[in-house]
């Protein structure tokens, strides 16, 4: 295998740097246990949107699971990243901590996809 080694730091402008996005941050969303989808949904949200419209936004991407009308929300489990948190559904994502590019994720106990299955 060849390694590649740089003699000085490789400095660029991100081309995905929040500044990019309008005010919005990109926000990825991932819905543990539920491999019907493939890889997290991407949202881009504004920092002071509250966490409850991201709830809602997700309904758009999961919905047509049938364990999606099943979840009881105030069960479910939250990360960020691999970090455990509450969400405050009334506090704004920057309230929550939550910043660009970070990674959601939500488990919904006695949902494990279709038949138990995982999908």
């Amino acid at each position: 295998m060849t390694m590649l080694k740089t003699l000085a730091p490789y400095e660029f402008k991100s081309r995905d740097a929040v500044e990019n996005y309008k005010g919005r941050q990109l926000l990825y969303v991932n819905w543990e246990r539920h491999r019907m989808f493939s890889r997290p949904f991407v949202l881009a949200m504004k920092p002071e949107t509250p966490f409850s419209a991201v709830v809602d936004e997700m309904a758009a991407c999961f919905s047509y699971h049938p364990d999606w009308q099943h979840i009881d929300w105030d069960k479910a489990i939250w990360q960020n990243g691999n970090t455990p948190f509450t969400p405050d559904r009334a506090k704004t994502l920057a309230e929550n901590g939550i910043g660009h590019k970070d990674l959601i994720r939500f488990r919904t106990p006695g949902l494990d996809g279709i038949a138990g299955t995982g999908y």
